[in-house]
């Protein structure tokens, strides 16, 4: 995966961020919203591009637009520099490939013991009957 070309088809744009605030807040744009089009991509072929649509499923637009944003610092290059790495690491998550289990079998000692104890609970219960006289 080439980071430098995937930054590049990024598209940035900075907000005035929610809620209550100060002076500060009321006059500066320090909300940085990260839009990623997935369709328009060149970065991945049409295999990971499938991939990355099962991933971002709720997350994506009905263009197949991917938006994250960022307004945890009050600086806009800090914010920006978040939204970066957090859409960095989850591009990586979703392109890790899942191990293939392999199923394993239950061991001959476990069995076993279980049939073992299963024996002694079933004994255990039996011996609390009185007694049959014939």
């Amino acid at each position: 995966m080439d980071v430098e070309a995937l930054k590049s088809e990024l598209t940035f744009k900075a907000v005035r961020s929610s809620g209550s605030g100060g002076q500060h807040v009321n006059k500066v744009a320090s909300k940085v919203v990260l839009y990623f089009n997935l369709e328009t991509s060149t970065v991945f072929d049409e295999d990971e591009k499938k991939r990355l649509k099962e991933f971002f499923s709720n997350r994506l637009t009905k263009q197949n637009v991917l938006i994250l944003n960022s307004d945890e610092s009050r600086s806009q290059f800090r914010n920006k520099a978040l939204v970066i790495q957090r859409f960095l690491a989850l591009i990586e998550e979703s392109l890790k490939e899942d191990k293939e289990r392999k199923p394993t079998k239950v061991p001959k000692a476990v069995k076993r013991k279980r049939l073992e104890n299963k024996r002694k609970a079933s004994e255990k219960k039996a011996n609390r009957k009185p007694p049959k006289i014939d």
